[in-house]
C-alpha cells in the first residue's frame, strides 16, 4: 500500500462560530482560532477541517455562500485569515476549508441575475424549470423538510434547492460554472490552504429529466435522490485536472446516498478524484426505519456490519474515513456511549474503537473532551434550521407530539454538537464575554478542556495517546482489518495486521461485564498491552472486560 501524509494524519474539525469568540459578540471567530491553535498542537492533530467561514446571509450557519472569496464579517477579516493560516503552518498544522460548491446562497451576485429574467446570461447557471401540472417540477423533497423546488414569481418558473430555500443549487451541466468553481479553488490553493472538505459533492451531477423519487414519510422523495449523478466522476476527475493536479492537497467528499462501489470511484487510489470519502451508512445504524427522528439505541451488530463492509471494501483499492461525530451528527458519547457514570469510559471506548481501524480520523471540536448532548429546554433554543423546521412539519401534520419531537431532537439534532466548545468552568465555559449565540451547555464546570489538560487520565489525554499511537506503529495506519465475534450484542473484537505484525481491539459499548476468551493464536504471555482506558489489565486466557472497556494488545515477536 502506498504511504502518503493525509493516510497518517488525523484531523480535527472546528465549527468556527462556536469555538472560541476573541471580540466578546458571543460567536466563534478566526482570532479566536489562532489564540488556540497551540492547544491543538498539543493534542497532536495534523490538519484542521475548517467549516465555512466565507460571506454569508447565515440562512444555514454559513452554508449558503454569497461570496467565496470574502470571509464573513462576524468571523473577522481576511488578514484575520492570512494570520491564522500561517500560525497553523507556523506549527506544523494544515488547514483545509470547506468547500461547499452543490449550491450557493440566494444572495450570491450570480443567483441574484440569475432570477431576473430567463435570458438572463447566468440563467443557466442554476436549475430552473418549469411548473409541472400547476405544481413542483418533480417529487424531490429538501433535506430541511418541505419541496426542493421555490416558485420565483419573476419569471414564473421553480428554481431547484436541495437544502434550503435560499440555497439554490448550480448547474453543474453549465461549463461556465465549472470554470468559476475552479478557479475560485485555485485562488484558495495558492493562498496557501491545503486541501477540501467537499460538501455534498456526490449532488452535484442531476439526471437531465430530474425523475420523481420514492416519497418518504413527509410525502417528498429524499433530498439524497439525484446523488451520484450520470457525470459526477467526470467532473470530480475534470476538478483533478484543473485544479489539484500536482499539488499535494488533502480532500475528502462528503457523499451522502454514497455506496461502497461508487466511493471505489470517488476515492480512487490512482487519485484520479478524491483521496478520500464521508460516507454515513454507520450514522444510520440507529434510525427508525428511512425516519432519522426517534431516540432508538443502536444494535452493535448492524454498526460492526456496516464498518466492517466499508473496512474490507475499500482495503487496498480506497480509503476510509473515520468519524463517529461532526457538526452535523449528535454527540457519539450520549448516542453510542454512556454520558453518565460511565461518560469518560466510554469517550475513551469510542475513540479506541475508532482510531484504531484502518482510515483517516476526524475529531470533531469537544469530542477529544468527551462533551456530550444538551438539555435544550423548548424549541426556541434550537438554533438549526434543519430541527427546527422538522420540528414544526411533522408536529403540524401529526407524525409527532410537541414532547416526542423535542425528546428526540435532544438525541439527534444537530445543535448538540454546536453548542460553545467547553474551555474552562468560567462563565459561559470559557467561550465567550458576551452573550453566546446559542445556549452553552449546563455541564461545562465538569467538562472542560482546562480541567482535562490538568488530568492526566483525562479523555483529553487518553486521545493525545490515541494520536501519538498512530504516528509511532504503522500498523494502526496501514494494517489490515478482521472482526471476530461479529454475532456479539456487546463486545467489538478486531485485529489489525502488517506483516509478522498484529494488534487485537477489544471494545465493550454496554455497562455490563463480559467474559471473553482470546483468539487460540493469541497468548497471554506473549501480548503487551498498547492502550486501555482502565489502569490495570489482567490478561488470561479468559479475560473479563469490565463496563465499557476498551484495550489494544500487540503480540511480542
Amino acid at each position: 500500500m502506498e504511504k502518503r501524509w493525509w493516510k497518517e494524519s488525523v484531523v480535527y474539525q472546528i465549527y468556527p462560530r462556536s469555538f472560541k469568540d476573541s471580540n466578546g459578540d458571543g460567536i466563534g471567530d478566526l482570532n479566536g482560532i489562532t489564540e488556540k491553535l497551540d492547544y491543538l498542537k498539543e493534542l497532536g492533530i495534523d490538519v484542521i477541517w475548517l467549516s465555512p467561514v466565507y460571506q454569508s446571509p447565515n440562512d444555514d450557519n454559513g452554508y449558503d455562500i454569497s461570496d467565496y472569496q470574502a470571509i464573513m464579517s462576524e468571523f473577522g477579516t481576511m488578514e484575520d485569515f492570512d494570520r491564522m493560516l500561517g500560525k497553523a503552518h507556523d506549527l506544523g498544522i494544515r488547514i483545509v476549508m470547506d468547500l461547499v460548491v452543490n449550491h450557493t446562497s440566494d444572495e450570491h451576485p450570480w443567483f441574484v441575475e440569475s432570477r431576473k429574467s430567463a435570458d438572463n446570461p447566468y440563467r443557466d447557471y442554476y436549475i430552473w424549470r418549469p411548473a409541472r401540472d400547476g405544481k413542483e417540477p418533480n417529487n424531490w423533497g429538501s433535506c430541511f423538510s418541505g419541496p426542493a423546488w421555490q416558485y420565483d414569481e419573476a419569471t414564473n418558473m421553480y428554481y431547484l434547492h436541495l437544502f434550503s430555500v435560499k440555497q439554490p443549487d448550480l448547474n453543474w451541466d453549465n461549463p461556465k460554472v465549472r470554470d468559476e468553481v475552479f478557479s475560485m479553488m485555485n485562488w484558495w490553493l495558492d493562498k496557501g490552504v491545503d486541501g477540501f472538505r467537499m460538501d455534498v459533492i456526490s449532488l452535484i451531477s442531476k439526471k437531465p429529466d430530474l425523475p420523481d423519487g420514492k416519497p418518504g414519510i413527509n410525502g417528498y422523495a429524499s433530498f439524497n435522490e439525484p446523488a451520484n449523478g450520470p457525470h459526477v466522476h467526470e467532473y470530480l476527475q475534470e476538478m483533478r485536472r484543473r485544479v489539484l493536479e500536482g499539488r499535494d492537497t488533502i480532500t475528502v467528499g462528503e457523499c451522502s446516498g454514497v455506496t461502497l462501489e461508487e466511493a471505489k470511484k470517488y476515492a480512487r487510489s490512482d487519485e484520479k478524484e478524491l483521496n478520500m470519502v464521508f460516507q454515513f451508512e454507520h450514522m444510520d445504524v440507529d434510525a427508525d426505519g428511512s425516519n432519522k427522528w426517534s431516540d432508538k439505541k443502536m444494535d452493535l451488530r448492524d454498526m460492526k456490519q456496516v464498518l466492517t463492509k466499508w473496512q474490507k471494501g475499500l482495503e487496498e483499492i480506497a480509503w476510509n474515513s473515520l468519524f463517529w461525530e461532526n457538526h452535523d451528527q449528535p454527540r457519539s458519547v450520549s448516542r453510542f456511549g454512556n454520558d453518565g457514570e460511565y461518560r469518560e469510559m466510554s469517550a475513551k471506548m469510542l475513540a479506541t474503537c475508532l482510531h484504531m481501524m484502518q482510515g483517516t480520523p476526524y475529531v470533531y471540536q469537544g469530542q477529544e473532551l468527551g462533551m456530550t448532548n444538551v438539555p435544550f429546554g423548548d424549541i426556541s433554543d434550537f438554533r438549526d434550521l434543519d430541527s427546527i423546521n422538522a420540528y414544526h412539519e411533522l408536529t403540524t401534520q401529526g407524525v409527532f407530539s410537541e414532547e416526542e419531537m423535542l425528546r428526540f431532537l435532544r438525541y439527534k439534532s444537530r445543535d448538540n454538537a454546536r453548542t460553545p466548545f467547553q474551555w474552562n468552568d468560567q462563565e459561559n465555559a470559557g467561550f465567550t464575554s458576551g452573550t453566546p449565540w446559542i445556549m452553552v451547555n449546563p455541564n461545562y464546570r465538569e467538562i472542560n478542556a482546562q480541567e482535562q489538560m490538568a488530568r492526566e487520565d483525562s479523555v483529553f489525554h487518553y486521545y493525545q495517546k490515541l494520536i501519538r499511537l498512530r504516528k509511532e506503529n504503522a500498523i494502526i495506519v496501514y494494517g489490515t482489518y478482521d472482526l471476530l465475534l461479529p454475532d456479539d450484542p456487546e463486545l467489538y473484537v478486531y485485529t489489525r495486521t502488517l506483516e509478522e505484525e498484529k494488534l487485537l481491539v477489544i471494545c465493550n459499548f454496554y455497562g455490563n461485564t463480559r467474559e471473553y476468551t482470546l483468539p487460540e493464536d493469541w497468548q497471554p504471555d506473549a501480548m503487551e498491552c498498547l492502550i486501555g482506558n482502565y489502569k490495570e489489565v489482567k490478561t488470561g486466557r479468559t479475560m473479563t472486560i469490565r463496563p465499557y472497556e476498551a484495550v489494544v494488545f500487540r503480540r511480542k515477536n
